[in-house]
């Protein structure tokens, strides 16, 4: 089995034009992402999946591996298939977000090792949710799992609905999860889902991911301790300088 990291990464971020390429502590953005996945053990290969000549040319200066896609993919998804029909010697493909400078080597390992198990077709990463702050932030989508960790549904809505528990006990009632924004699929798989139209629940929850669920993929979950730190705004930025 050998597996391939994928960061995505465009220059043209509707909220934070050119952030693959800002400063941070005297590295790129991409270049620690690259750095951080190159520590990553069960990856054979690293590369970086661009549209941008400026992101391409970082990329080739700190000596770090990149392929150049099309301009008109709608996700990193659609960016990681073509690389992978690029290079057919790879059987999983972990798609790395190119916005989380400090991304533990070990959560990337985590979810690479979901595909020791054959019946695995995509897999991600979950976390426990102890906070009403994070349970109830929209932006933070939730996600409920069947007996096997397999993913039955995400939402930004929290779920289940506790029902006669008061709201403010809900977090101390159920344990919740959190999804963690990285994903590893079969090469098939990941060529398959890329061919599918956006779903009704997709349009919905604006969530990728329930794409796949309603078209009869499954996703595997696996619990990680660790949290990842996603850059989407310039004041996202300012706080990690801080």
């Amino acid at each position: 089995m050998k597996i391939l990291g994928i960061i995505p990464a465009r220059y043209a971020s509707t909220r934070f034009p050119g952030k693959p390429l800002v400063e941070i502590k005297g590295k790129t953005m991409i270049q620690r992402v690259y750095e951080q996945a190159k520590k990553t053990v069960a990856l054979a290969e690293v590369v970086v999946a661009t549209d941008d000549e400026r992101i391409a040319q970082e990329v080739d200066r700190f000596g770090g591996k990149y392929i150049m896609t099309s301009a008109t993919h709608q996700s990193g998804t659609d960016r990681c298939a073509e690389v992978a029909e690029q290079l057919q010697e790879f059987d999983i493909i972990i798609n790395i977000q190119g916005d989380e400078p400090y991304i533990n080597p070990e959560q990337i390992e985590l979810l690479a090792n979901c595909f020791q198990e054959e019946r695995t077709e995509i897999a991600t990463l979950i976390k426990e949710i102890h906070t009403d702050e994070e349970l109830h932030n929209i932006n933070i989508p939730k996600v409920v799992l069947n007996t096997r960790h397999e993913a039955l549904y995400f939402s930004r809505q929290v779920i289940p609905y506790i029902r006669n528990v008061q709201k403010e006990n809900w977090v101390k009632s159920h344990q919740f999860y959190k999804h963690i924004g990285i994903y590893g699929y079969r090469k098939d798989v990941l060529s398959a889902i890329t061919k599918l139209q956006p779903s009704s629940l997709e349009l919905a929850e604006n969530l990728e991911q329930l794409r796949w669920l309603e078209n009869g993929f499954s996703i595997q979950t696996k619990v990680t301790n660790l949290d990842t730190i996603a850059i989407d705004t310039p004041e996202d930025l300012q706080k990690i300088l801080k």
